[in-house]
């Protein structure tokens, strides 16, 4: 098995993980698994977490020019909210190829929300433009 594909399965593994934390707590901003597979692992995923409340939540970091998580998968339900907490050091735009698309202007800034919801079930791609990086590939469930 690749490198690439055990931090994948990681990372669903943390997501799932976090998604059942999620419904026995109070929703947080803060909300991340409490024990991830390895520092490496823990360290390049992402976070996502799944509540009635609070939806999707994607975590994503950009420093140095290295984008935090890269080609990651996550789950989402269809209108239920979607959010992409972002801390990054340079300006960018995330692209949601979804219908209809969004585009989120990235400030050189921590702690940014960017929030919309996808109402047709399927893939949808988010990525950082000028990275030219996919950040992570949400399956949008119905």
């Amino acid at each position: 098995m690749t490198e690439r594909r055990i931090w994948l399965q990681a990372s669903v593994i943390g997501a799932a993980f976090a998604a059942v934390a999620a419904c026995s707590s109070p929703p947080s901003s803060t909300d991340s698994p409490s024990a991830a597979p390895s520092p490496s692992a823990q360290s390049a995923a992402t976070t996502s977490s799944t509540s009635a409340d609070a939806g999707t939540v994607i975590e994503v970091t950009v420093d140095k020019g290295v984008a935090t998580p890269t080609n990651a998968e996550t789950q989402a339900v269809a209108g239920q909210p979607i959010v992409l907490q972002v801390t990054s050091d340079a300006a960018d735009s995330l692209h949601v190829h979804s219908v209809p698309e969004h585009v989120f202007d990235v400030a050189a800034a921590p702690d940014q929300r960017f929030e919309f919801t996808v109402d047709i079930p399927g893939r949808v791609a988010v990525e950082l433009h000028d990275l030219h990086v996919t950040v992570v590939t949400i399956e949008v469930r119905p």
